[in-house]
C-alpha cells in the first residue's frame, strides 16, 4: 500500500521503548514526511493518555498528531477533541472486581486521566512503574468514576483460568506484562476503535495502515487494509501482518515506509 490515507503507530517497542525510554529521531522524521504528503497520522495504544511518555507527548505536540485510539480503542480523539468512547458498565466492572477479589487478585482502573489501584502490591508498582509516575489507591473507584478498562496483576499460570471466569461476564484479557493483564469487553479492541473513528472521517478501511508489534495489535493487523509488524514483535503478530519492517531500534518505523514507497 502506497497511498494510504490515514497510518495508525502503536507506542510501545514501535515507536518507543518503554524499558530504556528511548524514541528514535527518525519516528518524527517519518511523521512529519507523511503531514508532507497529506496522510494523516495516527496512535494506536493499549495506554490512556495519562500514561504517555512526555517523549511521545512532546512528539505529539510537534508533529500534530491527528488522531488518538487509545486504552485499546476504547477512548478516542481526533485533532484534540473526543470523538467516540466506551465505558463499562458499572455494575460489570463490579462483577469483575468482585472475581478478582475471591482469588486475592490486585487490580486496576483506567480512565483518559486516571489510573487507581485496589492496593499497591509490589506487582502492581512494578508493572506500573513503566508506565504512570503516580495513581491513586480506590478499589471501589467504579462507584464514582468512569472506567474504560481494568487491569489485573498475576502470573501466566493463571491465565486459563481467569480467561475462562472474566469470559463468561463478557470480557477478554490481554497480556501486556508477565505479571499484568488489561481486560476489556470481548467487542473491544484497537480494531474497533479504528473501524469507528475512520468511518466518521469517511475513510474506509482498505485505505489504512497500522504498525504493531504485540497481542494487542492481533486484531488491528487483521482488520486494517496494510498491517505492517515491527521485527522485534511477538511471533503472533509479524505471522498476521502484510510487511515486517526493521525493529524498532533500527529505525524501523522510518525504513518500513521507504521500503514500501510511502514516503
Amino acid at each position: 500500500m502506497q497511498n494510504p490515507k490515514i497510518i495508525f503507530f502503536d507506542i510501545d517497542d514501535t515507536i518507543y521503548r518503554k524499558y530504556t525510554d528511548t524514541l528514535r529521531p527518525s519516528v518524527g522524521e517519518a511523521l512529519a514526511a507523511l503531514k508532507q504528503r497529506g496522510i494523516l497520522t495516527a496512535i494506536a495504544t493499549g495506554r490512556p493518555p495519562v500514561a504517555f511518555p512526555d517523549k511521545v507527548k512532546a512528539l505529539i505536540q510537534q508533529i500534530g498528531i491527528d488522531m488518538l485510539v487509545t486504552i485499546n480503542g476504547q477512548y478516542i480523539e481526533f485533532q484534540g477533541k473526543p470523538l467516540r468512547h466506551y465505558p463499562i458498565v458499572r455494575s460489570e466492572a463490579e462483577a469483575v472486581c468482585r472475581l478478582l477479589q475471591q482469588q486475592n487478585i490486585a487490580y486496576a482502573f483506567v480512565n483518559p486521566a486516571e489510573i487507581a489501584v485496589s492496593e499497591a502490591t509490589g506487582w502492581v508498582k512494578e508493572a506500573l512503574s513503566r508506565i504512570v509516575s503516580s495513581y491513586q489507591t480506590d478499589p471501589f473507584y467504579y462507584r464514582h468514576r468512569p472506567v474504560y478498562q481494568l487491569l489485573a496483576f498475576y502470573t501466566q499460570g493463571k491465565d486459563a483460568e481467569i480467561d475462562a471466569a472474566v469470559a463468561q461476564m463478557g470480557f477478554k484479557t490481554v497480556r501486556w506484562h508477565e505479571n499484568a493483564v488489561d481486560i476489556l469487553r470481548q467487542e473491544g479492541s484497537k480494531a474497533r476503535g479504528i473501524a469507528d473513528a475512520v468511518a466518521r472521517l469517511g475513510v474506509g478501511m482498505e485505505d489504512v495502515m497500522a504498525f504493531g508489534d504485540s497481542f494487542n495489535d492481533i486484531e488491528m493487523m487483521q482488520a486494517v487494509g496494510f498491517g505492517v509488524a515491527m521485527d522485534n514483535g511477538e511471533a503472533a503478530v509479524k505471522a498476521l501482518a502484510d510487511y515486517v519492517c526493521p525493529s524498532v531500534d533500527e529505525d524501523g518505523v522510518l525504513r518500513g515506509l521507504q521500503d514500501l514507497g510511502v514516503i
